[in-house]
């Protein structure tokens, strides 16, 4: 039964640095925010395990971004499960929360029993940073490498942002109190965030003191590693081990310290407001077209379901 530490822990990011090695990372555990996220659906167990995995991806690297910026991740293939989307909306400050929001499109018809990850076909990892009114969204894609979105992450960071990454995932359906059944989903991340020679005291045009320093980089990276590939399961995705504790565990020789965790949960920002304003550009022949037999003009929101009805006189450019 999980002690009241680690419910504490639950729905958060916990920022983390290894000073030793000159790495920083982040774990979370969001169990209540991935069962709410696949409530809003009715997916397959296996597209269920992929949404549980973005999901716990977009937290990782979200946690990273400015307040009020908005994360957006998507994998898209040409497999069964054709579109993973997700974002991660930063709040304005750390007392409040992040929130998470998810859906997958996919071809029932088209899936296997084969593992989830082998459901998503070629296609590509894309990153998208909205930074706000003003701003050009930042946009980075990468081939969807490995054998899942957490390699996948890996890849992209190793060829758009040239940053050494390393994530775990877990997850899976476990039993509930009252005989239901829910997913647990975990995961940290850690990046090697070498300093310059200049930053080291070394002299940059020294080649002997650079390979030096290229060598002991590589091999604190390479330590932390083989340090993260030593968490178990149960470990990871709880409920008996508190995130800092296991921080603690893995890498207590590394100098360890952590930082105040991001509160997480689910939500959606979809409203009446947004779906007129995306109506804005259409003409009255174009609105004729998109109203139903009952009179009215409807949309769907594919991350939360939410289902809007709208008299078609009022949205539109002819709209009073």
């Amino acid at each position: 039964m999980a002690n009241s530490e680690n419910v504490i822990w639950d729905e958060q990011v916990l920022p983390f640095e290894l000073r030793k090695p000159d790495c920083r990372g982040r774990i979370v555990r969001l169990d209540r925010t991935v069962n709410d996220i696949l409530s809003q659906h009715n997916y397959p167990a296996g597209v269920e395990s992929l949404v549980s995995e973005m999901v716990i991806v977009t937290a990782l690297l979200g946690s990273m971004i400015e307040p009020k910026w908005k994360l957006s991740l998507q994998v898209q293939t040409d497999g069964p499960v054709r579109m993973i989307a997700t974002d991660f909306i930063a709040p304005e400050n750390i007392e409040q929360r992040a929130m998470i929001r998810a859906y997958a499109s996919f071809d029932e018809e088209r899936l296997t029993d084969a593992p989830p990850f082998e459901q998503l076909g070629k296609g590509y990892f894309a990153v998208i940073i909205d930074q706000g009114k003003g701003a050009t969204p930042y946009k980075a894609l990468a081939a969807l490498e490995g054998s899942s979105i957490a390699e996948a992450a890996e890849a992209y960071f190793a060829a758009s942002e040239q940053i050494a990454t390393k994530l775990v995932v877990e997850h899976g359906e476990t039993q509930l109190a009252g005989g239901e059944t829910g997913w647990r989903a975990a995961g940290v991340m850690i990046q090697h965030l070498p300093k310059s020679l200049k930053e080291a005291g070394g002299d940059p045009s020294e080649e002997k003191q650079q390979r030096e320093h290229s060598r002991r980089a590589d091999e604190d990276w390479s330590r932390v590693n083989i340090l993260l590939e030593t968490v178990e399961h149960l470990e990871l995705i709880g409920p008996f081990v508190s995130p800092p504790d296991l921080i603690w565990r893995l890498f207590h020789e590394e100098d360890a310290a952590v930082y105040e965790p991001l509160k997480v949960m689910f939500g959606c920002t979809c409203s009446e407001d947004k779906v007129r304003n995306s109506l804005s550009i259409y003409g009255s022949k174009d609105i004729e077209k998109m109203t139903t037999d009952e009179g009215v003009v409807t949309a769907d929101c594919q991350f939360c379901n939410a289902h809007y009805e709208l008299a078609p006189e009022t949205v539109g450019k002819e709209a009073g």
